[in-house]
């Protein structure tokens, strides 16, 4: 198959790099690797801000009647002699939701390792358009920025829930605009324009940049992944923009977009939504199943089982998700047939998700485990989200979804498919990805206890909820007391605040390992864990460029057999086929 391939100057071309001001070369960087680094730091941050606003709020559902801890450093907009008030609980659900989703794994999934994964994993120099891709950061900057900066100006932060359904969302207060309210639209829109033009950037490049010999089905299914899942994004983004665009006019110039006294359509906004929303679940999942699927063949030290109907799946996957935005809406009062056709939707999207997951266990299935800390959150990452997609059956059913709708049973599962599922995802990365970003190894000893006591403690959190729920525990309640059905629940709930406070400290036990190594870690190889796509035949961390030759590739990662899995009559009889091989020479 013919590629284009990109040559970075002074790399195919052997002239030297020129010299790089610190501002150019780290911070205004159009280096991939670098700008992954950024986004890679940046999300950390969120990723900590948007759990601090969880244990405010499990505080509150705990110790309803007790003053928060610190709280008269707050301003009194949000507390009250030390207690949080109503409309500040309501700015801490809306902002932990949307930090978490736009400003933490959103990125980390695809911002960092988009940029960082496609040009290596393919074999070329760097993005289609480096300087598009260094515009993509910068905008996640203000977007964040403008985010924190909502909870200290005059009515506090938005508050009308992360998914801002009108007309709540739409209706500005008495004294004309809800600031908090507009600068979170303001912060979306600088997101969903950062989404928008690192995808363009990632579909290029994947599909002209792929070095002589890296056809389509030779590609790692982490590219496939994120390939796929940029074009959701690309998809889906401007949707979401489009409507933000909508609501932010209703805000501040009074139209009536969704506004019923003006002729507005409130449930338009939640069609807009969650046309985008669905999308969003799998940009959410997409990579981080790529990440498993790479983690488990190099940790299982076979190829991917079923390469090419992995591939299909994600394709498949990403398709459904377009066409099942419905079922969010199943109590908004639709026709009962339309319901029945978002649920017959839904309940396929469930094959192939299953055929992904009975593949990862094939993989696994009589492999050589190496049950490395990446291996160890790799194999988490299936058994939570077989959970989620577990309860998400339900949610598929219209009799049932009625009942449990807007209850701790839908927290429970959007948390194991985000969380126990994108998140855990994550750290596997992390931690298999960092040697290859920064040159050294995370202790192997730390990961492990990061991962048993973040797996414990995640799972004392978010798998009771599901019993809250189907007790009728509504979500983003202030204050549990007090209902009559829900009497004799607050010692679960105080146990899940106690387990959510140790899962939030989890991450320091991460964040001591993750800074500490960068500085003071075992100095990583070239490919530390054997594995067999094409990054890894770069140094530990690759120089600027990525490569001295454009690489020519003979054999995709799935059609490579890892020798310790193979018996010594077939090794006697066959070469170790080669994954690829520097233009010129022999690997």
């Amino acid at each position: 198959m013919a590629t284009i391939v990109a040559e970075a100057p002074g790399q195919a071309t052997g002239h030297a790099e020129h010299e790089q001001s610190f501002l150019r070369k780290y911070i205004f960087s159009s280096d991939h690797k670098i700008i992954a680094i950024q986004f890679l730091f940046l999300t950390l941050f969120f990723l900590a801000v948007g759990g601090l606003l969880a244990m405010m709020m499990r505080y509150q559902i705990a110790w309803p009647d007790q003053p928060i801890p610190g709280g008269g450093i707050l301003p009194e907009s949000m507390v009250a002699s030390g207690y949080i008030l109503p409309e500040f609980y309501n700015a801490l659900v809306t902002m932990h939701g949307s930090i978490m989703v736009f400003l933490a794994i959103m990125p980390m999934l695809v911002g960092v390792y988009a940029n960082y994964l496609i040009p290596l994993q393919l074999g070329t120099h760097d993005m289609a358009f480096p300087r598009l891709n260094m515009y993509s950061f910068w905008l996640m900057v203000p977007a964040g920025i403008i985010t924190l900066a909502s909870f200290w100006v005059i009515g506090g932060a938005a508050g009308a829930g992360w998914t801002l359904y009108a007309p709540l969302s739409a209706r500005p207060d008495l004294t004309g605009v809800e600031l908090g309210q507009v600068m979170w639209l303001v912060a979306l829109i600088f997101i969903g324009l950062s989404s928008i033009l690192g995808s363009v950037n990632y579909i290029t490049t994947t599909i002209n940049m792929r070095a002589p010999g890296m056809t389509w089905f030779r590609m790692p299914l982490t590219i496939w992944a994120l390939f796929i899942t940029a074009i959701l994004a690309l998809l889906a983004m401007p949707v979401l923009s489009a409507a933000g665009i909508m609501l932010l006019f209703d805000q501040t110039l009074g139209t009536s977009f969704f506004l019923p006294e003006g002729g507005g359509q409130p449930l338009l906004w939640q069609h807009l939504f969650w046309f985008f929303g669905h999308p969003e679940v799998y940009i959410l999942i997409l990579p981080a199943m790529g990440f498993v699927s790479e983690i488990l063949a190099t940790g299982s030290r076979k190829p991917v089982f079923g390469y090419k109907a992995m591939v299909w799946a994600i394709v498949a996957i990403a398709f459904l998700g377009f066409i099942v935005w419905g079922h969010h809406m199943f109590m908004s009062g639709m026709n009962p047939t339309l319901g029945l056709s978002f649920t017959v939707s839904t309940l396929l999207i469930a094959v192939p998700s299953a055929i992904k997951t009975f593949n990862w266990m094939g993989t696994m299935w009589r492999g050589n485990l190496k049950l490395h800390t990446p291996m160890l959150f790799a194999i988490s990452f299936v058994a939570l989200f077989a959970i989620g997609g577990l309860s998400g059956v339900f949610m598929a059913a219209t009799p049932v979804d009625i009942y449990i709708h807007d209850t701790y049973f839908i927290v429970a599962h959007l948390h194991y498919v985000l969380f126990g599922g994108s998140l855990f995802a994550l750290f596997g990365a992390i931690y298999y990805w960092f040697p290859k970003m920064f040159g050294r190894m995370m202790s192997e000893k730390w990961g492990k206890v990061h991962f048993w006591t973040t797996f414990v403690l995640y799972n004392l959190v978010f798998f009771p909820m599901h019993g809250l729920g189907m007790v009728g525990m509504m979500r983003r309640i202030y204050d549990s007391t007090g209902y009559a059905h829900l009497e004799g629940i607050q010692d679960t709930n105080q146990l899940i605040t106690v387990a959510a406070f140790g899962l939030y400290l989890t991450g320091f036990i991460f964040a001591f390992n993750f800074f500490w190594s960068i500085f003071k870690g075992k100095k990583a190889s070239r490919n530390p864990w054997d594995a067999t796509t094409l990054e890894w035949q770069t140094p530990s961390p690759p120089k600027h460029g990525n490569w001295d030759e454009v690489p020519v590739v003979y054999h995709g990662p799935h059609e490579y057999s890892h020798p310790d899995v193979l018996d010594k009559d077939w090794l006697a009889q066959n070469e170790r086929p080669d994954v690829v091989s520097p233009a010129g020479g022999s690997h």
